[in-house]
């Protein structure tokens, strides 16, 4: 991905952290899914591999998880037959979640994860809320600095501090790094990661703190941020971090790009799925990059891509040395020349992503040939089927064209995971009631659903259009709240979606099929289409 040059001073800073081993170890925090690796900390590892720099990977996330899975009963709590059923059933169930024999039985699942959030919300402190996808604090906000900073002043709060305290003082002692590295991509992560960032300063002041992720690039690309992590974090990076931590480390890169990642260094067995997930991003930001409610286009995140023949290479190399059942393609929206080198070059795993509506889904002959590489499943944000509320947010697409697409997927036997967003600036309640016709109208053509509700992007330029108030009291907010010019405002939407929207029939049973809390990360799994051989599973 690029020729590296070192100037002399880097090249004696590389050869000092040679001679003192590890120099650094990236951590991934609790809580999010613990269904796949962590894509972040492997492409990072895939860099500093190549380069020749010692480093570990820690995901907290799937160990943390394990370990208060795996607590006594608090003995006050085992009152009712489920939390008794779900304890004796614990270590059962965290294997059947990894068994391809539960992904035929959908209420078997359902109950399977129900129980291990039943454990965990048991387990859970008083004034937290731990769950398979999420950690809430009932005095500690993450979107306020103030109470991160707390969190990592005080990381015995944090429920997972038994674990991570140990974890932590038994690596940093036996490999002594220079560097941690904490990869921040989720709200539900950040008290717990500056817990963990409060216990490294603590015990071990000498090593240098790094922060990243895709949470930490939103707060910097915020107009308004002011840094008040500056007596904890010594760096904090903004965007894809491979080459900003190699100068971080006192090497010099020519040129920047996505890197490969390396899952070889993270416990590929221990997640949450049936047959190994294997994440890969081939693009940064996103290649459209003009809908009016999208957070890249309000913190100008620059789009970035990996060739579409690099990116055939690097999945078939990985393929070949992790044995995936299925391949996560990452990026915001699959561009069409990767779709159609993946048409052309068949990796020989089932995979998905994100695509944008476009014209080459609405060509029968090329869904058929996605459907012949090995593609399981979509994910479509078609947002409205409304088309003066699609033109106002400048999706680029029609509601005539969403519905070829949705017709030729189902033909061709690729499952759709739409994505549907009400309450925009520009919506009414009839563009809502035009989204409800739309839906019920394509439902046998709609495998799953995501409904949401908009939040609107502090630093966009639509906020600076219409009048918006705070949202969440916090400084570290990412969105605000905003009087809707129709009047269609959020209390409003909920009960349309909550009244009308799910109630009928054909939505309804599309919302039934949604695997809990792990949404369309399994998903796939359970589509009809394809059954559980073709998705890798035997």
């Amino acid at each position: 991905m690029g020729n590296v040059r070192y100037n002399s001073i880097a090249v004696d800073f590389f050869c000092y952290l040679t001679r003192q081993g590890f120099v650094l170890i990236l951590i991934h925090p609790p809580v999010a899914k613990p269904c796949e690796p962590p894509a972040g900390i492997a492409r990072l590892s895939g860099m500093l591999g190549r380069h020749g720099l010692e480093h570990c990977l820690l995901d907290a996330n799937i160990e943390g998880l394990l370990h208060l899975l795996r607590l006594p009963m608090p003995s006050d709590k085992a009152h009712d037959t489920w939390t008794r059923r779900a304890f004796r059933n614990r270590e059962h169930n965290v294997s059947a979640i990894k068994n391809p024999a539960l992904y035929r039985h959908f209420d078997r699942y359902k109950r399977t994860v129900s129980d291990l959030e039943k454990v965990l919300s048991v387990i859970s402190p008083a004034g937290s809320s731990v769950g398979q996808a999420d950690y809430e604090h009932n005095s500690l906000s993450p979107v306020k600095s103030s109470d991160l900073l707390t969190a990592a002043e005080q990381p015995e709060l944090d429920p997972f501090f038994p674990y991570f305290s140990r974890r932590l003082r038994g690596l940093f002692n036996e490999k002594t790094p220079s560097f941690a590295g904490i990869s921040l991509n989720y709200l539900s992560q950040a008290l717990c990661a500056f817990s963990m960032m409060g216990f490294i300063r603590r015990e071990f002041p000498g090593v240098k703190i790094i922060l990243g992720g895709g949470l930490v690039t939103s707060w910097l690309r915020n107009l308004k941020w002011q840094d008040p992590f500056s007596g904890l974090v010594d760096h904090l990076v903004a965007g894809p971090g491979e080459y900003q931590l190699l100068s971080i480390l006192g090497v010099e890169a020519t040129e920047s790009g996505i890197q490969r990642p390396d899952y070889c260094r993270l416990p590929l067995e221990a997640y949450f799925s049936p047959g190994f997930i294997l994440p890969y991003s081939a693009s940064a930001g996103c290649y459209w990059n003009r809908c009016g409610f999208c957070p890249e286009q309000a913190e100008a995140n620059p789009y970035l891509s990996v060739p579409a023949r690099q990116v055939i290479e690097d999945l078939r190399g990985l393929v070949e040395k992790t044995g995936p059942a299925l391949v996560h393609l990452l990026d915001n929206a699959i561009s069409p020349s990767l779709l159609q080198a993946l048409c052309e070059e068949n990796i020989g795993i089932p995979w998905y992503g994100f695509a944008r509506i476009s014209s080459h889904l609405t060509d029968p002959a090329f869904c058929r040939a996605l459907k012949q590489s090995g593609c399981a499943m979509l994910k479509l944000g078609i947002e409205s089927g409304d088309q003066e509320v699609l033109d106002a947010l400048d999706k680029g697409i029609s509601v005539e064209m969403s519905s070829v697409v949705l017709k030729n997927l189902k033909e061709a036997g690729i499952a759709a995971y739409v994505y549907l967003l009400f309450g925009t600036p520009v919506e009414t309640e009839m563009s809502a009631g035009r989204t409800l016709d739309f839906t019920i109208k394509h439902s046998d053509c709609i495998d799953f659903l995501n409904l949401a509700i908009f939040n609107m992007p502090v630093c966009g330029s639509t906020a600076q259009a219409i009048r918006a108030r705070e949202f969440y009291e916090g400084d570290l907010s990412l969105y605000a709240d905003f009087a809707h010019p129709h009047g269609w405002d959020r209390k409003r939407v909920r009960l349309f979606l909550e009244k009308e929207f799910t109630r009928h029939p054909a939505i309804s049973a599309i919302l039934k099929s949604n695997p809990p809390v792990f949404t369309s990360n399994h998903a796939p799994f359970f589509v009809k289409q394809l059954g559980l051989k073709s998705c890798g599973l035997k």
